[in-house]
């Protein structure tokens, strides 16, 4: 990575996608696509690519503006932040989708796994390879991890879901290699339902991600929530699966806090990990917090976490709020970085 302040920002993947490009309104009704969703684009699919490039550039000069030291493409170009990656593997059949139930407790379409997972072609590579071309700050690029996959998919095949994690893992981590060769200074895995299914996680979580990071030379994160506070509701307080991430391979551990006022004394836990903690609530898609609010935030991660260690986030679910909500959270986040690194 090029050089970094100390406290660097960052998001943890997606921004708000503009009404020209997707219905919003659609967007926000419905839970996370599982299966593709093409219904939400607006820009009819000769022009979509072209569409998702011009949204992409406006996410990017967007965290440039609001100062984020470490920035994506905003994921602008997904249905949701996993059925990108999930739905190009071979092994799913996607015309004669299953069902499996959501983090809610809901029955959602889902992929269903009719043979061996592959991945048989690059999936993300161009959105990495355009981020890099259009922006000199450092890049992190996003796939969903492999036991959150196996969450949503009707295993038809395996019949036996560390299996499939297994296979899953296998295809992220050939497309992890890919983004490092793009051009992506990290590379994060998404692993909400760590937290949802965390009996399950206990039996066959780590080995899965483990396998996805296997041989990976770059800076890797794993990124774990309570899911959208948007869409989930009913939150825990506090994580039932994360001091065993300690145990990963993956360098950076990125977590919410804000929205649930999680006890961070959880961090001591995670042993040398850098963490990327999330200081900004993103359950209010109208305000914008005070720089005073996210300065103790920050603060109170600092009373666990050496600040060599920390890089600062909002919470995750970004695509949901309107554009200038959204803005106005990470600047806010970035002066708060700001004062209180001066403090330091």
């Amino acid at each position: 990575m090029t050089d970094l302040p100390l406290l660097p920002t960052t998001v943890v993947g997606s921004y708000p996608q503009p009404e020209w490009l997707v219905d919003r309104q659609m967007l926000g009704s419905r839970l996370p696509p599982r299966v593709r969703a093409r219904e939400i684009w607006r820009v009819s699919a000769e022009l979509l690519e072209q569409a998702q490039d011009d949204a992409t550039v406006v996410a990017i000069r967007d965290m440039e503006r609001a100062g984020i030291d470490i920035i994506t493409d905003g994921e602008i170009r997904r249905e949701s932040y996993s059925n990108r990656f999930a739905t190009a593997l071979d092994g799913m059949d996607l015309d004669n989708p299953g069902t499996a139930l959501d983090r809610t407790g809901h029955a959602n379409p889902v992929p269903r796994v009719v043979g061996p997972i592959r991945r048989t072609r690059p999936v993300e590579r161009r959105d990495v390879e355009f981020l890099r071309v259009n922006t000199d700050r450092t890049i992190k690029a996003t796939l969903p991890g492999p036991f959150t996959m196996s969450q949503q998919a009707q295993d038809d095949y395996y019949h036996d879901e560390e299996a499939l994690a297994m296979a899953l893992a296998g295809a992220v981590n050939a497309e992890v290699r890919e983004l490092f060769a793009a051009g992506a200074d990290v590379v994060q895995l998404d692993e909400p339902y760590l937290q949802a299914r965390a009996e399950k996680a206990a039996r066959f979580a780590l080995p899965a991600i483990n396998r996805a990071l296997d041989g990976i030379k770059g800076t890797t994160a794993l990124h774990t929530c309570f899911g959208y506070a948007h869409i989930v509701h009913n939150r825990p307080k506090g994580y039932p699966f994360l001091e065993e991430l300690a145990d990963t391979k993956a360098e950076q551990i990125s977590l919410e806090s804000a929205q649930q006022n999680v006890d961070l004394g959880v961090l001591r836990s995670l042993g040398s990990k850098t963490l990327i903690v999330g200081v900004i609530d993103l359950a209010d898609n109208s305000a914008v917090e005070h720089e005073d609010v996210v300065v103790n935030r920050i603060k109170n991660a600092l009373r666990f976490v050496d600040p060599e260690r920390l890089i600062i986030g909002p919470d995750c679910g970004m695509k949901y709020l309107p554009r200038e909500t959204a803005f106005g959270k990470l600047s806010v986040m970035v002066r708060a970085a700001a004062s209180v690194r001066a403090g330091l």
